[in-house]
């Protein structure tokens, strides 16, 4: 039986995870630099140790509704194969280690903005983890 590592995280109601492979680091807030005329979905760019790193707001990526305050968030900076991203999120949660044979496709009653940028479904006791399909969660030219 083959498993993967996921990080989780929480976003609004969703319970999202990425494969651990991709995650650098996972931070508490940090203050940023706003970019004149960046997407909107962009909320700045941290200074992390020297790399400089794109602040993604997650809840705007994936039209979910409300704003988190800049203060209260945390997060997950993830290696894509431009540059580390860090993706907002709500809350951070375990690291899960979870089977193949847990796997599923995306339900397909989610909204289309949400369905394409999850890859698929791990069924939990309690819950469903949604995995993050990071690529196009980051690529803002192909909406």
């Amino acid at each position: 039986m083959s498993t993967r590592q996921f990080c989780t995280f929480y976003l609004d109601q969703l319970y999202l995870g990425v494969d651990v492979l991709q995650v650098q680091e996972v931070i508490r807030f940090q203050e940023m630099t706003r970019i004149p005329l960046a997407h909107r979905m962009i909320r700045g760019l941290i200074n992390l140790r020297g790399q400089i790193v794109t602040a993604l707001d997650l809840r705007l990526r994936l039209e979910l509704p409300g704003e988190t305050s800049e203060s209260s968030f945390m997060n997950v900076i993830i290696n894509t194969h431009d540059a580390p991203v860090s993706l907002m999120v709500d809350e951070i949660g375990d690291v899960l280690e979870l089977g193949d044979e847990q796997f599923e496709p995306p339900p397909q009653h989610l909204n289309v903005g949400l369905k394409k940028m999850i890859k698929g479904v791990y069924k939990l006791d309690d819950d469903f983890l949604l995995i993050l399909n990071t690529e196009k969660a980051t690529d803002l030219e192909n909406k």
